[in-house]
C-alpha cells in the first residue's frame, strides 16, 4: 500500500491511485472515495500534497484505503493510534465490517485496551521471541500488567511476570484451508486489460 502512495500528490489522488493499484475500477473508485476520505478524518488536507502530513495523517489514509478494499487479510500496524476518539470509533467500526464479512484482521498495538476490545486472540512478542498466545483479553492483561511494572521501575517483578508468562505459554495449532471465495486465475492486477 505504502509504495503507491506519492508524496506529491493530494491524499484524493492518492486515494484514487491506491484504490486502483488494488483493483477497482474507476466507477469503484469514485464510488468510495468519499468512503475514503470520511474514514481518513483528515478535513481539508485531503486537497493538500501527501508531503505536508504528519505520520499520523499519513497513516490514518493509508488505513482507510486498505479498508475501502475490503480484503480477506487485512494487517493494521499501529495505525488505530495515530487519531482522534473519533477516527478510532470510525476505524473501529469499520474493522468490525470486515471481520463480519469472514475477513481476518491483525492489529499490531502496544496499546493493551485495543487489543481487549477489538481482537479475539493476541500474541505477545518480546524481544523477538513469542511470550503468550491465547485469548485476547488474558494476553492483553498479563501484557499490561507487565508493562505497567515496566514503567514503575520495577524490573524485577516484570521479569517474574514476563517468565510466568512463558511458563503459561500454550502452543497454537493452525490449519490452512481452501478459501472457496478465492476466485482461480491470475490476481486481479496481473489480468490483461483489452485496449
Amino acid at each position: 500500500m505504502n509504495a503507491a502512495l506519492l508524496p506529491d500528490l493530494s491524499g484524493s489522488e492518492n486515494v484514487r491511485i491506491g484504490l486502483l493499484a488494488m483493483g477497482k475500477t474507476p466507477h469503484e473508485v469514485e464510488r468510495l472515495l468519499p468512503e475514503v476520505i470520511e474514514l481518513a478524518g483528515i478535513g481539508k488536507s485531503i486537497h493538500l500534497p501527501m508531503k505536508t502530513y504528519s505520520s499520523g495523517m499519513g497513516s490514518r489514509l493509508r488505513f482507510a484505503i486498505a479498508a475501502a478494499a475490503e480484503p480477506d487479510i487485512l494487517l493494521i500496524d499501529e495505525a488505530l493510534a495515530t487519531g482522534d476518539s473519533v477516527f478510532r470509533e470510525r476505524s473501529e467500526q469499520r474493522m468490525t465490517e470486515l471481520r463480519k464479512r469472514a475477513g481476518t484482521v491483525f492489529l499490531v498495538s502496544h496499546a493493551a485496551k485495543t487489543v481487549e476490545e477489538l481482537c479475539t486472540r493476541a500474541i505477545w512478542l518480546h524481544q523477538g521471541r513469542i511470550i503468550m498466545d491465547g485469548p485476547a483479553y488474558e494476553t492483553a492483561q498479563k501484557y499490561r500488567w507487565w508493562s505497567w511494572k515496566i514503567a514503575n521501575g520495577e524490573s524485577e517483578t516484570a521479569d517474574g511476570l514476563l517468565k510466568n508468562a512463558i511458563k503459561e505459554q500454550r502452543i497454537s495449532e493452525v490449519s490452512v484451508l481452501e478459501n472457496p471465495r478465492v476466485a482461480s486465475g491470475p490476481p486481479r492486477h496481473a489480468r490483461s486489460r483489452s485496449r
